[in-house]
């Protein structure tokens, strides 16, 4: 997979803790699909050694760029938060197996929790463009960390929030507004990413109504190539071998992943 050093045009803070971050990076940006993901090395130094694991957020392909969105929890992305603009970055990827960008049907549910939801925005962009019929359903604590609903609108995607406090959309868990607002017969095919918590309650309600899907797991990561078993995991206590989420995933069949 490509190493490149990325030329940062864009760094913004989007809410409280999360920031966007656009660089070019031309051999990445032709070859990422939905799903997958960038390795990250979040500043000049060797400290700390590990490089970051980020979701691909979007991807502009003619102008070979590559967005990430990412929330600050660490000292990683502490440090991440320090580049600047017309300073480069050095990424690796794209990495993992992405989501099925030709699922049956043409209504597509995506349902995304907190940092989340990043994945789904590039594969948004991608199903409406091959006229895919896209509703988007994102939880967050409040209003300030919806911060796709711009992207999403031009997109052209259908977007319904639930926040915590009501400050914007449904109040209460996102998993509540989709069992309310959401007729399953409407729908073909469903993506999650998120809290376990969160889709476990989407896996539950496919397997329900018998709708296909797929589930993007977050997982611990070192080397992000499947070399280390650092991210290793059974996807069922009944299953005798270990996936790598970073190699295998981080995608998954959404009935097969036991929370």
């Amino acid at each position: 997979m490509p190493l490149e050093c990325g030329l940062v045009i864009e760094h913004q803070q989007v809410s409280r803790d999360m920031y966007q971050i656009e660089f070019i990076s031309p051999q990445i940006a032709a070859l990422c699909e939905p799903g997958q993901f960038v390795h990250v090395k979040v500043n000049a130094s060797n400290s700390p050694l590990l490089r970051r694991p980020l979701s691909i957020y979007d991807a502009d392909k003619r102008l070979g760029s590559i967005t990430l969105l990412y929330k600050v929890v660490g000292e990683g992305t502490k440090l991440l938060t320090r580049i600047r603009t017309k300073e480069h970055i050095d990424v690796m990827g794209p990495l993992g197996r992405g989501f099925n960008v030709k699922p049956p049907g043409k209504q597509v549910l995506m349902i995304g929790g907190g940092v989340g939801i990043a994945p789904l925005i590039y594969l948004a962009r991608v199903l409406t463009k091959h006229h895919y019929e896209v509703k988007v359903l994102h939880g967050a604590d409040s209003r300030r960390n919806l911060v796709t609903l711009e992207k999403l609108r031009s997109i052209g995607a259908e977007f319904l929030p639930a926040t915590d406090d009501g400050s914007a959309g449904h109040k209460g868990l996102v998993t509540e507004l989709l069992a309310k607002k959401i007729n399953p017969e409407e729908i073909d095919y469903i993506y999650t990413c998120g809290p376990d918590q969160m889709m476990a309650a989407v896996a539950e309600y496919a397997f329900n109504y018998n709708i296909p899907g797929q589930v993007s797991l977050e997982e611990h990561m070192a080397c992000g190539v499947g070399a280390c078993l650092g991210c290793a995991r059974k996807l069922k206590s009944t299953d005798e071998e270990l996936v790598k989420i970073c190699k295998d995933g981080p995608v998954f069949d959404i009935g097969g992943v036991e929370f």
